[in-house]
């Protein structure tokens, strides 16, 4: 299956080929800039109103969230998650990653620091909404409703880490970080 998540960049062999117009040791050390959160919104925006090209991949796990990488390439990458009532990431960065989420199906709560004069934000997020962030970005997000929830996720660069944090009353103290391999 082929997802043209990306407008105007070109799918199939030719969008990994090779650019042979410099020589190929500049080819070999460039590297693309990340995509801007409000680019990653319109991916997962985009590809959450377009049920049949990510449904038939859904599952739903009792022990944790469920998540599936749908796409990457040098760019970005687009992950789809589904989430049973009472499941959470806990509080989270992205590795210095862009990134953007939408809801596609249920309704989801983001929680986040807002700064000494805002504390804990809390936002409930319904299904055809979708969020973008910066790369130093640090939140929870929650399934708090009676159903299960589903998501589109998008990041760029890809992630390359995921540090994990716990809140306390000075604020977010980081407690472990994870790679790829552990996804």
């Amino acid at each position: 299956m082929s997802l043209d998540l990306a407008p105007g960049t070109p799918a199939g062999p030719e969008a990994t080929a090779p650019d042979t117009s410099a020589p190929a040791t500049v080819t070999a050390e460039r590297t693309r800039t990340p995509l801007t959160p409000k680019a990653l919104r319109a991916i997962v925006r985009d590809l959450a109103e377009q049920p049949d090209q990510w449904i038939h991949h859904v599952r739903l796990s009792t022990e944790e969230r469920w998540y599936r990488r749908l796409a990457a390439d040098e760019d970005h990458e687009v992950w789809l998650i589904s989430w049973l009532p009472g499941q959470s990431t806990g509080f989270h960065d992205h590795g210095g990653s862009r990134g953007a989420f939408a809801v596609a199906l249920g309704e989801l709560e983001e929680l986040s620091l807002g700064g000494p004069d805002q504390g804990l934000l809390i936002r409930r997020i319904a299904a055809g909404t979708a969020r973008a962030f910066g790369p130093e970005y640090v939140h929870d997000v929650r399934n708090t409703a009676a159903g299960p929830a589903v998501t589109l996720h998008a990041y760029s660069p890809p992630l390359s880490s995921m540090a994990h944090y716990e809140l306390r009353a000075g604020g977010l103290v980081r407690t472990s970080q994870e790679g790829p391999e552990q996804w």
